[in-house]
């Protein structure tokens, strides 16, 4: 039984692991570029921090329409009812398009509101505020392909979802050095080149995700919707229950947003220097992330479908494999962050000052596989299993908790500098901290109280 789930779990995973090694590499490519183009590169590299902290707060504000449907998607894949499947994804799509829509109605007052708590430089803000007012427009396709992928990972599809992402980052990659540096005789666009790239990227990914929708479901699922059900979308009597999910998943967002946004508005406080060298080390910290995520998408798809089909056997087993191959790739990072931390750095930035004040936090680097394996791998059940309530709580408390310990950390040392960067991610290791022992406590009652 063990091999057989094995192979479920890696059939589900590596697709995404290998389309999550892309992600990372994104944001470290428009750091490269930002810090190679010359001029001020603190400020380049500031900015692109900033700007790309503003649409995190707009678009994870939004991952509720992720989350929330690939655990319903990933259930009624489980009970193999393919017209709910078909219902979830258009009722999914179309909050995601009323989303965008607002979005870039009021992106002029949500830039500049979060503008007057971010204490960057005028040469940041900027920048800033030209990387954002090009990527908002992204928008329509960047919330639709929130819902595109959690349908598919919830209809245990890791495959198209790989090839997705890495259509999407190849061109996003490509496109930003290209817009960014120009070729041949053209000189490019320079800075403004790596917001276009991410736009370009985003709807051709969107093309093709629709495309897959198209060929591959378009007989089993959505041929078996009528003109009624897609009528009645706003109408059944599953609504009240998907909106009370999901007000629980944006209060989830809303608490991770505290935390990344906190970070990233603390760090530009204390100068363009520090702001830069925080934000390469998060970038660091993250890569680990989009490994573990990839356990995490087969947790989700695993766990939504044994719940959906009432196999508590099969959902137990499939957490406690889940959990043994994401601890496993933690105990790689561990290596490779004490082998490659330095050239990585040097990779992102060719400014030996910035080199030098990012050097002295390496070491954190070497925190993140051993506290943040579990919590990523939770969050990833608890999606499947919609035990929306609980995930929502255990944000709650990693954001007190991270607060907390800054707020306290601050007053005690009143730190300056490179001092304070290392009580922020003091408190960033904090909230890890916290949601691994939360969501582990709470295990038993929403998660295998959800099939008794």
């Amino acid at each position: 039984m063990n091999k057989a789930l094995n192979r479920e779990i890696l059939r589900l995973s590596l697709p995404s692991i290998l389309a999550g090694i892309t992600v990372p590499l994104v944001g470290m490519v428009d750091t490269a570029v930002a810090g190679h183009l010359g001029g001020d590169t603190a400020a380049q590299i500031g900015a692109i921090s900033v700007g790309s902290m503003v649409l995190t707060l707009l678009y994870w504000t939004f991952g509720f329409l992720r989350t929330g449907t690939g655990g319903l998607t990933a259930q009624a894949f489980g009970r193999e009812d393919p017209a709910e499947a078909g219902r979830i994804f258009l009722r999914g799509t179309g909050l995601a398009l009323l989303a965008a829509f607002a979005a870039i109605v009021l992106q002029w007052p949500f830039f500049k509101g979060v503008m007057l708590l971010t204490d960057a430089t005028p040469e940041v803000k900027l920048l800033a505020e030209r990387y954002f007012f090009i990527r908002i427009w992204a928008a329509p396709a960047t919330m639709s392909l929130m819902t595109l992928r959690g349908w598919l990972v919830g209809m245990q599809n890791s495959v198209d979802s790989m090839w997705l992402d890495l259509i999407i980052n190849a061109v996003n990659i490509g496109a930003s050095i290209l817009l960014a540096f120009g070729v041949g005789s053209w000189p490019g666009l320079g800075f403004i080149g790596i917001p276009l790239g991410t736009v370009l990227a985003q709807y051709c990914g969107l093309a093709f995700g629709l495309w897959v929708c198209v060929r591959k479901y378009g007989r089993s699922v959505f041929s078996r919707l009528s003109r009624a059900d897609v009528a009645g979308l706003l109408r059944d009597g599953s609504l009240p229950g998907f909106f009370r999910m999901n007000l629980d998943l944006l209060g989830r967002s809303f608490f991770f947003i505290l935390i990344y946004i906190g970070f990233t508005m603390i760090s530009a406080g204390y100068g363009d220097l520090c702001l830069a060298a925080g934000s390469i080390i998060m970038q660091l910290l993250m890569f680990f992330s989009y490994f573990t995520d990839g356990f995490a998408y087969a947790g989700e798809a695993l766990s939504g479908r044994f719940i959906g089909a009432r196999d508590g056997v099969m959902l137990r087993q499939s957490v406690r494999q889940v959990f043994i191959w994401s601890a496993g790739i933690g105990l790689l990072f561990i290596a490779l962050y004490a082998v490659a931390g330095l050239p990585a750095v040097r990779l992102l930035t060719s400014d030996e000052s910035v080199v030098e004040a990012t050097r002295q936090f390496l070491p954190w680097l070497l925190l993140m596989p051993p506290l943040g394996c579990a919590a990523f791998t939770w969050d990833g059940i608890y999606m499947g299993a919609t035990a929306t309530r609980a995930f929502r709580d255990s944000m709650g408390g990693a954001a007190v908790a991270f607060f907390v310990v800054w707020l306290i950390g601050k007053w005690l040392l009143q730190p300056e500098g490179a001092t304070a960067i290392h009580l922020l991610f003091v408190a960033y290791f904090a909230h890890l901290a916290f949601r691994t022992s939360w969501l582990t406590v709470r295990y038993r009652r929403d998660i295998l109280g959800r099939i008794a």
